[in-house]
C-alpha cells in the first residue's frame, strides 16, 4: 500500500524544531529580553517581583536557559570529554557510566567519544576533542594512544587520566600489584602449586602490571606459574588464552585472571570442555568485580574496582585542576577488596 502524497501532491514540509526563546518569556512577563537573563543568572541584580514574573512565564513556556550559547559567550563549555577505546565493554562500560553521573551532578555536560581503533577513528575524534573546546578531559584505561593526552595538553586542557600513570597528567589508578600479590599469596596459601595468570596481548598498563605482580609474588615463594594471553582483555581472549592452558599435559591447578572478562571466558573452557570442576580442579579469581561476577554461571571471587569511587576521585582532581591550574600533578590509588565468592574461597 502506498502511504506517498496523493494525485503528485507535495508533502508537508518538516517544520524544523523551535526553542521557546527568552523574547517569548519577556513578552509573556512583560518584562524586558534583559531582565529575562538577568533573571537565571546567580547574583545578577533583578527585583524580587521581576524574577517572579519572568519564572512563572518560563515555566508556562516550558523555557529552558540555552546552556550552550552562555558558554561559548563566556568562553565556558562546561562540556568534559569521556575519552575511551570500546567504552561499552566490561568495567570500562560501569566507569563510563559513573563519571557521566559525577559529572552531570556537578553541572557538567558529559561527552563520550568512543576513539575507534583505526587511523581515520583516531584522527576523527581527535578533532572533535579539540574542536568541542572541552573545560576538561578524562582519559580511561590503557587506551587511547598517548598522542590524545599531548594533543589535550598542548591546547592547556586540564587532564584525568585513569588506569594509567602520564607525566605532567593527574591520574587514579586501582592497587593492581596489592591485588595481584595477595591472589598469588591466597592460591599458595591454600595448597595451590601450578598457578597460572592470564593477561592479553593488548598490553595495557594495568593489565601489565596485574600480570608482573602475580608472577613476581608466585616466584618468590616458589610456585610454577604458566602465563596466557588472548588477543584482547576480553571474553573471547579469556576463551582462548583458557584453551590453550588446558590443552598442556600438566595443567595449572589455580588461575589469576587480569579481568572478569577474561575470567568468564577461561571458566567457560574449564567447565564446557576441559570437563574440570571449580574450584575443586581449578581455583579462579578475577579483577573488576563486575555485576555479571556475581552471576550464578559464574559466582566468581574478584577484587572489586568501584566504578563510583574511582569516578568520584577523578572529578575532583578535575576540579582542582580547574581551580590551580599550576598545582603539581596529584596521584590516587584506590586498593580493591577482594570478594569471596564460589571459584575461590582462601
Amino acid at each position: 500500500m502506498n502511504d506517498g502524497p496523493v494525485n503528485g501532491a507535495k508533502a508537508p514540509k518538516k517544520e524544523r524544531m523551535r526553542f521557546v526563546s527568552a523574547e517569548q518569556v519577556a513578552q509573556l512577563a512583560g518584562v524586558s529580553r534583559s531582565a529575562v537573563s538577568r533573571s537565571f543568572t546567580p547574583g545578577a541584580s533583578v527585583a524580587p517581583a521581576t524574577r517572579e514574573k519572568v519564572l512563572r512565564a518560563a515555566d508556562e513556556l516550558g523555557y529552558h536557559v540555552n546552556d550552550l550559547a552562555r558558554g561559548v559567550l563566556a568562553n565556558q563549555s562546561r562540556l568534559v570529554g569521556i575519552v575511551a577505546t570500546r567504552p561499552e565493554v566490561g568495567f570500562r562500560a560501569h566507569l563510563a557510566a559513573a563519571l557521566a553521573k559525577s559529572l552531570i551532578r556537578r553541572g557538567s555536560i558529559p561527552i563520550l567519544i568512543n576513539t575507534g581503533q583505526t587511523e581515520d577513528e583516531l584522527l576523527a575524534a581527535q578533532k572533535m576533542l579539540i574542536g568541542h573546546r572541552a573545560e576538561a578531559i578524562i582519559i580511561l584505561s590503557g587506551s587511547p594512544p598517548a598522542s590524545f593526552l599531548e594533543l589535550a595538553q598542548r591546547n592547556g586542557q586540564p587532564l584525568v587520566v585513569i588506569g594509567r600513570s602520564e607525566p605532567d597528567a593527574d591520574h587514579v589508578r586501582a592497587g593492581n600489584s596489592e591485588a595481584s600479590r595477595k591472589a598469588a599469596t591466597a592460591f599458595y596459601e591454600s595448597g595451590r602449586r601450578r598457578l597460572a595468570v592470564i593477561g592479553s596481548n593488548s598490553g595495557t598498563p594495568s593489565i601489565v602490571e596485574r600480570e608482573s605482580a602475580f608472577l613476581a609474588t608466585a616466584g618468590t615463594l616458589g610456585a610454577s606459574v604458566t602465563v596466557a594471553r588472548g588477543g584482547d582483555s576480553d571474553y573471547d581472549g579469556g576463551v582462548t588464552a583458557g584453551r590453550a592452558l588446558f590443552s598442556e599435559t600438566i595443567k595449572p591447578d589455580a588461575v589469576f585472571c587480569a579481568n572478569d572478562q577474561i575470567a568468564f571466558g577461561l571458566m567457560d573452557v574449564v567447565r564446557l570442555e576441559a570437563r574440570l570442576r571449580i574450584p575443586e580442579d581449578v581455583a579462579v579469581i578475577g579483577f573488576d568485580d563486575v555485576p555479571e561476577s556475581a552471576w550464578l554461571s559464574y559466582q566468581l571471587t574478584t577484587f572489586r574496582q568501584d566504578p563510583q569511587t574511582m569516578a568520584q576521585r577523578a572529578v575532583e582532581l578535575m576540579e582542582r585542576r580547574l581551580e590551580n591550574p599550576d598545582a603539581p600533578p596529584a596521584y590516587e590509588r584506590v586498593i580493591p577488596e577482594l570478594v569471596i565468592r564460589q571459584s575461590f574461597r582462601p
